[in-house]
């Protein structure tokens, strides 16, 4: 058994922070996470790094049409209507530079060690008042549809938007073909997303920075299959956005990640890495000098202790090859 290296992205553009900015998103700031992106996969490709890019389903989209198209009959009725993509699209429009990305897709199934996965058609929040596991169960459909109409590509991976992970829908899950679920840190400031306090964002601010919690790299064995349920893969760490005009607090937070993939890699566990590729929007050259950075001192913890580099589909194909069931 050698350590695991696993990086899944949150692939959403606007569609993921629609309900919190409304209009009042920056284009350069999705302008420059569409250039950055290919920049990613290049650096990902050429270096055999393996990622999951969990997708929102309406990004596989050429245009209104085929997003009209492709959209469930059954729409979420979630009591709070500022948290449905259909509500905002209806009364702000759609913009092909912030909501329909098919040609940063293709270069995703293009590169070499990419898994595209999922991450909901229409950024669906599972936890939400008025929603429901069939309008869920339509959402999930119409990612699959899209995803093989358009791409050939069948969808095994999925992240919960907001890491709402609903227990009472993972069979419902697994029904449509998703086998691996991203899972939140084992942390009790990353329990219950959907119930957010101030101390709650307090701990978990703090912990990229100093240890807040428990140990973030986990054991293979400690993941645990229930059955009729997808394998539920936890996250280790997320890789917070750059702090403008803060050098220190950056290097402070990088280097408890470089910290943190060493214990892994020493005792063979595995180090599940996750961000938004838009948190590179902000200052795109810094980020990738940093993502750089993580890629290289992979590379060195491969050479040293043979750490490996697996998207969450992989891992979980190794996982589920041990047999470890409830």
């Amino acid at each position: 058994m050698t350590g695991t290296f696993t990086i899944s992205l949150d692939f959403e553009l606007l569609w993921g922070i629609f309900d919190k900015v409304g209009t009042r998103y920056k284009p350069e700031y999705f302008s420059n996470t569409r250039k950055v992106i290919p920049e990613m996969l290049d650096l990902f490709g050429k270096m055999g790094i393996s990622v999951t890019w969990a997708t929102v389903g309406m990004l596989f989209a050429e245009n209104e049409e085929e997003w009209k198209h492709y959209s469930p009959e059954f729409l979420p009725s979630y009591r709070d209507k500022k948290l449905s993509a259909y509500e905002w699209a209806k009364n702000h429009g759609l913009r092909p530079e912030v909501h329909f990305a098919p040609e940063l897709i293709q270069q995703i199934i293009q590169t070499p060690n990419q898994e595209l996965g999922s991450h909901s058609f229409a950024h669906y929040y599972t936890l939400m008042r008025g929603q429901s596991p069939e309008q869920f169960r339509q959402d999930l459909q119409a990612s699959q549809r899209i995803a093989v109409e358009k791409f050939g590509v069948p969808l095994k991976s999925l992240v919960f938007p907001r890491n709402h992970i609903n227990e009472l829908y993972l069979g419902l899950c697994l029904e449509e073909g998703f086998e691996y679920v991203r899972g939140n840190p084992k942390n009790w400031f990353w329990q219950e997303t959907q119930h957010e306090s101030f101390s709650k964002k307090l701990f978990r601010s703090a912990d990229c920075f100093f240890p807040m919690g428990t140990k973030p790299s986990y054991n293979e064995n400690e993941i645990v299959r229930f059955p009729g349920e997808p394998l539920i893969l936890p996250a280790s760490r997320i890789l917070r956005p750059l702090t403008k005009n803060n050098p220190a607090f950056n290097s402070i937070r990088l280097n408890r990640i470089l910290s943190e993939m060493e214990v892994a890699a020493k005792n063979r566990e595995v180090y599940h890495l996750w961000w938004h590729p838009h948190n590179f929007g902000n200052d795109p050259k810094q980020s990738m000098l940093e993502l750089n950075k993580l890629v290289l001192h992979f590379l060195n913890l491969r050479e040293k202790y043979g750490m490996e580099s697996r998207s969450m589909m992989e891992l979980g194909q190794k996982v589920k090859k041990q047999g470890v069931l409830a």
